[in-house]
C-alpha cells in the first residue's frame, strides 16, 4: 500500500497481529502444494481470488504486518523508508497479470481485493469482475448522481494516473462533469471507521457463496469483516486456499496452506496449467491544446496559448510528466520555452500569416520505460483545424502491440481532435509509458525440480497478443 494512505488513516492502537516471522515450506513441498492448488483451479467450476497487501509488495509497495510492513515498523519505532517509486507509477506484479490471464480463459470468475492500490483495473481485470471492499485511491464518486471516476474505459484498462488526495470519503477538488449535476466528488478510500460500501460487498458476498474454491492471495485475514468473506463458500462445500508467508487465524479452516512468496506459487500454477502470462504494456493519455485570437481586421499578430494537461481537466495533474521544451526547429527567431510547471502553459504572440512547426518533447519521471518523446505539431492560424477520431480502444491496442512487437517503450499516436471553439482545438494523444514482459520473470520463478513436470517450458516464450497492426498514422 501506499506510505501516503497509512500517514492518512485515523490514529488506531490495536492493528491486530504484526512482525511475524515468515514462513518458508520446504522445496519439495512448496511444489507438491503448488500441483495441488493447480489441480483445485483446473477442477474449479467457480473460482474466486481474495487479495491482500502481499500481492503488491514485489511492484515496490510495502505491506503493513510483515517483517518490515508499515505498522511493524511504527510498533518498533523504526523509521518508515520512503518507497523507490511513485505510486502511481507501480507496475502490477506477475501474480496481477496471471490473474487477468485466468479470467479471459474463464477460468477466474471474480476477484475480491482490500487493495486500494489501484493494480488489479490498471492489469485488465474488468470493474465489473472486482470487488475493492477498501475502495481505489485513483477513483472519486459522484455522491448525487452516482457517477463513477478513475474506472477502465469500456474495453481496455485505461485508468487514472494520478491519486487522489484525501480518504475517508471526503470531497475532493474536482467536480462531477455531468452538467445537469456538477456536485463535488469524494474520495473512495475507506478510513477505520467507515462501513463496506454494499456496492462492493453485495457482490462480494455472492460470488464467495457461489465459489467452489477461493484462493487467498498475500492477506493475513484479520481486518473484519473482509477477513470472514472467504469462509462462506465452505458453508456450501466449497474450500479455501491461504498463499502467505505468515500464519493466518484462519488457517486451520483452509483446505490448503501454502507458505511461499505468492508470484512463485503462482508462477508454478500457471506453468502447471500451461497457461502463459500476458505483458504489461502502460499507455498514459495526456491532451495538447491550442487556442488562439480570432482574427480581426487590421491585427497582423496573433496571440495563442499551447496547454498540455491530463484529459481528466485543469485541476488533475500529471504526475508521470515532469518537464515540457517547447521548441521551434525552423523558427530561429523563436525562443525554446522549457515548462516545469503544471499544468504546462505557454503563451507567445506571432505573425498570423507564418506557419511554423512545434516541437515538443515531454520528459518522462521516475517509474517510466522511456525517458521523453518528441511530438511535431505543425501551426497554421490561416487554416482552419480538422476533427478526428480514431477511437481510443484502437489506438491504445495498436500501441499496445506496437511496443510488445518493438520490445520498448516511447511509442505514440493521436487519439482525437475536438474543436471548442473555432479558435481552440484539442488533441489527446496515446503514449507507450511502461513495458514488462513477465514471461521472462516466469522462468526464474517457477520450481525447479528433477522431475518432468516443473522442468522449463519449451514454449515459455510465449504471451498472448494479437497481430501486429500498423501504428496509428499521425494527424497534422
Amino acid at each position: 500500500m501506499s506510505l501516503g494512505y497509512a500517514e492518512k488513516l485515523s490514529y488506531r492502537e490495536d492493528v491486530g497481529s504484526v512482525g511475524m516471522s515468515e514462513i518458508f515450506d520446504p522445496p519439495n513441498l512448496l511444489e507438491s502444494k503448488i500441483e495441488e492448488l493447480a489441480m483445485m483451479i483446473r477442477k474449479s467450476k467457480h473460482l474466486v481470488v481474495f487479495t491482500g497487501a502481499g500481492i503488491s509488495t514485489s511492484c515496490g509497495i510495502p505491506d503493513f504486518r510483515g517483517p518490515k510492513g508499515i505498522w511493524t515498523l511504527q510498533r518498533e519505532g523504526k523509521v518508515i523508508p520512503d518507497t523507490s517509486l511513485p505510486f502511481d507509477r507501480a507496475i502490477p506484479s506477475l501474480t496481477h497479470m496471471a490473474l487477468v490471464e485466468l479470467e479471459r480463459a474463464g477460468i477466474l470468475k471474480f476477484v475480491i481485493s482490500q487493495n486500494i492500490d489501484n493494480l488489479h483495473l490498471r492489469s485488465g481485470i474488468p470493474r465489473e469482475k472486482l470487488a475493492e471492499l477498501h475502495g481505489n485511491s485513483f477513483r472519486e464518486l459522484c455522491p448525487s448522481c452516482g457517477a463513477e471516476y478513475g474506472k477502465p474505459f469500456t474495453s481496455f484498462s485505461y485508468v487514472r494516473d494520478f491519486e487522489v488526495e484525501t480518504i475517508g470519503m471526503k470531497e475532493t477538488s474536482r467536480r462531477c462533469s455531468d452538467v445537469k449535476c456538477g456536485l463535488k466528488l469524494k474520495d473512495t478510500v475507506l478510513d477505520w471507521e467507515d462501513a463496506l460500501p454494499p456496492k462492493e460487498m453485495d457482490p462480494a458476498e455472492k460470488h464467495c457463496k457461489m465459489a467452489d474454491v477461493i484462493l487467498c492471495l498475500g492477506t493475513s485475514l484479520q481486518i473484519t469483516p473482509a477477513c470472514n468473506l472467504p469462509l462462506k463458500c465452505t458453508r456450501f462445500g466449497g474450500k479455501f486456499v491461504i498463499v502467505n508467508l505468515q500464519p493466518t487465524p484462519k488457517d486451520k479452516k483452509a483446505a490448503l496452506v501454502i507458505h511461499g512468496k505468492v508470484d512463485k506459487v503462482i508462477a508454478g500454477v500457471m506453468n502447471f496449467l500451461s497457461l502463459s502470462i500476458p505483458p504489461y504494456v502502460r499507455v498514459d493519455l495526456i491532451q495538447l491544446s491550442l487556442s488562439y485570437t480570432p482574427k480581426r481586421t487590421g491585427k497582423t499578430y496573433v496571440k495563442w496559448t499551447l496547454r498540455i494537461s491530463s484529459i481528466h481537466g485543469l485541476r488533475a495533474p500529471l504526475p508521470f510528466l515532469k518537464s515540457v521544451m517547447v521548441c521551434f526547429p525552423e523558427r530561429p527567431d523563436l525562443k525554446t520555452a522549457i515548462l516545469h510547471k503544471q499544468p504546462f502553459k505557454l503563451m507567445r504572440e506571432t505573425l498570423r500569416s507564418r506557419p511554423f512547426k512545434m516541437l515538443i518533447i515531454m520528459n518522462f519521471g521516475d517509474g517510466c520505460g522511456c525517458s521523453s518523446i518528441k511530438i511535431e505539431c505543425p501551426v497554421n492560424f490561416q487554416i482552419s483545424h480538422e476533427t478526428f477520431n480514431n477511437g481510443k480502444e484502437v489506438v491504445v491496442q495498436n500501441l499496445k502491440d506496437t511496443a510488445f512487437n518493438e520490445s520498448c517503450c516511447g511509442q505514440f499516436a493521436a487519439v482525437e481532435r475536438t474543436i471548442a471553439t473555432q479558435s481552440k482545438a484539442t488533441t489527446v494523444y496515446g503514449i507507450v509509458t511502461s513495458l514488462v514482459r513477465h514471461n521472462e520473470l516466469l522462468i526464474a520463478e517457477v520450481p525447479q525440480s528433477n522431475g518432468n513436470m516443473w522442468m522449463k517450458r519449451s514454449h515459455m516464450d510465449k504471451i498472448r497478443h494479437g497481430p501486429s497492426p500498423k501504428r496509428v498514422k499521425e494527424e497534422s
